[in-house]
């Protein structure tokens, strides 16, 4: 039997370890999404490390977790929105300045060496968790 057929050992290996990221990136996508819609927040910041570990450069990282929480954070709102709980009315306000916010984000993260890129992420967690605990 040659090494790249079908039933080889070396074919073996290669489909355990597909199998095996295919099943770490659906965990990984279930923790994110039920983070991301039980606290309304934070699935980027666990998407973020989970994306690193899957070999993405930090900007690449934090990029892809904003098109992972996208559709995550649309489904969540829609879900709480015919559920009641949430007022758009309330929402809107910080919708202008968050759009602007979004662009300025988008096009500084590509300038920022992914060192400080790390350093900011960290201090933001870090000050987030402070915040959480101690409001």
């Amino acid at each position: 039997m040659k090494k790249n057929e079908p039933g080889s050992k070396k074919q073996n290996r290669v489909l355990n370890t597909k199998g095996k990221k295919r099943l770490f990136s659906a965990a990984c996508g279930l923790a994110v999404g039920l983070i991301n819609g039980l606290l309304g927040a934070g699935g980027g910041m666990l998407a973020v490390p989970l994306l690193k570990k899957a070999g993405l450069s930090q900007q690449e990282a934090h990029a892809s977790s904003i098109a992972v929480i996208l559709p995550l954070s649309m489904v969540s709102a829609v879900l709480y929105w015919f559920a009641g709980r949430t007022d758009l009315s309330k929402a809107w306000i910080y919708m202008p300045s968050g759009v602007v916010g979004a662009v300025l984000g988008a096009l500084l993260l590509h300038k920022l060496p992914a060192r400080w890129l790390r350093r900011c992420f960290g201090v933001f967690m870090l000050w987030a968790g402070v915040r959480l605990l101690t409001h």
